[in-house]
């Protein structure tokens, strides 16, 4: 009798490693039992199952892209915004969520929600209508087709009072003592991530480290209206209204820091555009109608300064419109402007009345919004006993109630 030789059992080559692992099992089941076949068999398994990459067998079966930790979604009237939800699950046939807590208007009713599911791309989307308020806890849950769930939770989420702060140093992190929110409600958006808005503020674009009024005005609007505060500051120190301006604007003075200012091989100046990108980047990171105004601190650069870097009260009004005008335009909606009077230096130069009128002539229903006169914050208010240009613990606490007070003047106009 002659012997026969096995023949091994032939597996169609799989489109992709891990789509090819069942049709192994399945022949492990139905081949013929003999120690070669199964060994095999076996063996193309194992290869299969090792050359899945780590990302497809670590992805986790949910992840979520919002709502983030400790974001605030700005509410649309006084009682009513939106949390959005997205992210990505793996294995789901249905998506739900639910937000529950304490809205200004009473206990949520935490109803469970669907979202829409994308089945190819493996993403799911939605949109919860809540009352504004807060800090939520937000729960994603998901089904497989099993109906096993998947779910995850976002425990601090807020529907409230958004703001974008910009200028230059008493904008940023400069103060002589660091602040922390009172309240525990308000937050701060670094570009990333959010998280509560102890100093120093994330996201600015001068890296500074030390003090700001952000967590008093913060608290001060949240003791005023009870929903959670969102912050997104974006300023620079030591930056004139030039360095502001959009990308290959004219600059026909260069400012006393040079940063942020390109000469032509022409010889002429222009602004990079370097500051604007970076406010217009939090701009539309935000998104539409996404945030309450914008903050505008800045004006001791173009106060006072050498006659070589100096510009006129008209070059600042018309720079500064320039700002305000070709951000709404980048934005696509017409985002309103707050504008403070800002150009105290010392106690010797205790302010710049053509700067001053220059920002006071911004406030027009088509421009600006009246910001806060900090240059009342005089001596007392200052670093460095009283000599300085930044503000001591005091003045950082007396310049978030400043600017509270001018919001706040503002939002109950608005609020219906």
């Amino acid at each position: 009798m002659k012997n026969r030789k096995t023949k091994a059992a032939r597996i169609p080559e799989p489109k992709c490693l891990a789509c090819g692992i069942l049709p192994f099992v399945t022949a492990l089941k139905t081949a013929k039992r003999t120690p070669l076949v199964k060994l095999q068999l076996t063996l193309v398994l194992i290869a299969a199952i090792s050359g899945i990459p780590a990302r497809a067998q670590d992805a986790p079966p949910l992840t979520i892209s919002s709502p983030l930790e400790y974001q605030v979604f700005q509410r649309s009237t006084r009682l009513h915004g939106v949390i959005i939800v997205s992210g990505a699950a793996l294995a789901a046939t249905r998506v739900e969520a639910r937000v529950e807590g304490t809205s200004i208007a009473g206990p949520l009713p935490g109803r469970w929600q669907r979202l829409t599911l994308d089945p190819a791309k493996k993403q799911f989307s939605g949109q919860l209508p809540v009352i504004a308020g807060g800090f939520y806890r937000v729960e994603i849950k998901t089904t497989n087709k099993v109906g096993q769930p998947t779910l995850l939770t976002v425990p601090n989420v807020g529907v409230g009072e958004v703001f974008i702060i910009a200028g230059q140093s008493n904008s940023t992190n400069y103060g002589e003592a660091t602040q922390t929110t009172q309240t525990g409600m308000v937050t701060s958006f670094s570009g990333t991530e959010w998280s509560l808005a102890n100093d120093p503020q994330p996201g600015v674009q001068d890296n500074s480290r030390k003090g700001s009024f952000i967590p008093s005005f913060g608290d001060a609007l949240y003791r005023r209206y009870r929903v959670p505060i969102g912050i997104a500051s974006v300023g620079h120190g030591s930056t004139s209204v030039r360095q502001w301006l959009p990308a290959d604007t004219p600059i026909h003075v260069m400012p006393t820091m040079t940063r942020y200012v390109r000469t032509n091989s022409d010889g002429t100046r222009v602004s990079d555009g370097t500051l604007f990108a970076g406010m217009m980047l939090r701009i539309h990171q935000l998104g539409d109608h996404g945030f309450r105004a914008l903050l505008w601190h800045q004006g001791e650069s173009d106060s006072h300064q050498p006659a070589e870097h100096d510009i006129d009260a008209d070059t600042y009004r018309t720079m500064m419109a320039t700002i305000i005008q070709a951000s709404r335009k980048q934005a696509g909606w017409d985002l309103p402007w707050f504008v403070a009077q800002a150009t105290y230096h010392t106690p010797d130069d205790p302010s710049s009345p053509p700067i001053r009128d220059a920002q006071r002539s911004l406030w027009q229903p088509d421009l600006a919004i009246e910001g806060p006169d900090t240059d009342t914050l005089t001596a007392p208010y200052r670093q460095n006993g009283g000599k300085g240009t930044h503000f001591n613990d005091a003045g950082l606490k007396a310049h978030g109630l400043l600017w509270a007070d001018k919001v706040s003047q503002y939002l109950d106009t608005v609020l219906r």
